[in-house]
């Protein structure tokens, strides 16, 4: 991919495709994290002396119904202030707005524009038309074919990858395709079904396969351990029996910490595998197979993480996923985290600076893992290589 920060942007129309799909709470933003990562960027391109135009979608409005409670204008106001400098708002933007070098506008939400969502054509083109540069800063949208983040890469005279973008994508690669060894991925969650893709993917690239929360109740039942009435999904255990006796070594809980109600103010038990009752509920994996994974991490090169091994919103069941925390953050790793719960988690155990790269993409971040093609970074590589 071309990177924004190898172009002469002097003088140029930059369009610029950011995330500010950010959190609202009575018409204020609430979590304005997505604005900040944005800032060096939209920095660089002024400082560079563009005329620059950012674009995002904010939450999920009908398309072709202007909703003010997703209009963007209060971003566009939370921006100048981060920036310290104006910021102007084109509520209509799409047939042309004028913008001078040195100068920034945040455009209207594109989910407001009929078209966006099916990545149509004469919408993407009349996007390009509104510049000379495409930046395409957005990891966070990458896995969507839609018009502002992928149709209008088709058309534009030059189409790029911005920093942010570029530092994810970056992050990514080094962690599963230049990994130091032994790559360790810890995967938690729920279910096995929705992190199926993801499982299959990362056996055949690991050395290690640590599985955590309800994914691992599952491959407990598998290796034929009573799990009493912990959550498991009967219909995943021949796959779950597959993955176990696939090329990554993925280990098997020896403890866990289980609980008789699924309950904020249940007591956490810890108990040998060999020990969970019929009535019991496993929520967190027990001490000795936290510091079992611990030493794992310690040994390792790079670190995947993405999900919790338990229920860490409950105090008698945080035990586990604060000690696997504290010690990918303590460790002398190449680590990448990312996922919502894992966030959530970081957050809570306040270890952010001990992780080399968080990802806040989501979906994004999955399919990446999983090794499915982002159409929005496809295409960036595609006019790359034209």
């Amino acid at each position: 991919m071309l990177r924004m920060t190898d172009l002469d942007l002097a003088g140029k129309r930059v369009l610029i495709r950011e995330d500010f799909n950010v959190p609202m709470k009575n018409g204020a933003i609430s979590d304005d994290t997505r604005l900040r990562a944005a800032l060096p960027t939209l920095r660089a391109a002024l400082k560079a002396g563009a005329a620059v135009l950012v674009m995002s979608h904010l939450g999920r409005p009908k398309e072709g119904v202007v909703d003010p409670a997703q209009s963007l204008a209060p971003v566009a106001e939370a921006l100048a202030k981060l920036l310290e400098r104006p910021v102007g708002f084109a509520a209509e933007w799409i047939d042309g707005v004028a913008v001078a070098p040195g100068s920034i506008t945040l455009c209207e939400n594109t989910r407001f524009l009929v078209g966006e969502g099916k990545d149509d054509e004469a919408l993407a083109r009349r996007m390009a038309a509104l510049c000379d540069v495409f930046v395409n800063d957005a990891f966070a949208t990458a896995h969507r074919a839609q018009a502002s983040t992928h149709g209008v890469a088709k058309f534009a005279p030059v189409a790029c990858a911005g920093p942010l973008l570029m530092a994810e994508v970056d992050a990514l690669r080094q962690a599963l395709d230049e990994p130091r060894r032994p790559l360790v991925a810890i995967v938690g969650g729920s279910k096995v079904s929705t992190k199926l893709d993801l499982l299959e993917t990362l056996v055949t690239r690991v050395d290690q396969l640590v599985v955590g929360g309800g994914i691992a109740n599952t491959f407990l039942k598998a290796a034929g351990h009573e799990i009493g009435k912990s959550l498991c999904e009967d219909d995943m255990l021949d796959i779950a029996r597959r993955l176990i006796d696939g090329d990554a070594h993925i280990p098997i809980p020896s403890d866990v910490v289980v609980g008789k109600r699924f309950d904020e103010g249940e007591p956490g038990t810890v108990k040998a595998i060999a020990e969970v009752a019929a009535d019991d509920m496993i929520m967190d994996l027990g001490p000795d197979s936290v510091q079992a994974l611990c030493d794992i991490i310690a040994s390792a090169g790079t670190v995947v993480w993405n999900g919790p091994l338990g229920v860490f919103e409950f105090p008698g069941f945080a035990a586990g996923t604060e000690k696997l925390a504290r010690a990918i953050a303590s460790a002398e790793v190449f680590s990448i985290a990312g996922g919502g719960d894992t966030l959530a988690a970081i957050a809570q155990f306040g270890v952010a600076n001990g992780i080399s790269y968080i990802s806040t993409a989501g979906g994004a971040f999955l399919e990446f893992l999983e090794g499915k093609t982002l159409p929005a970074i496809a295409v960036l590589d595609a006019r790359a290589g034209a």
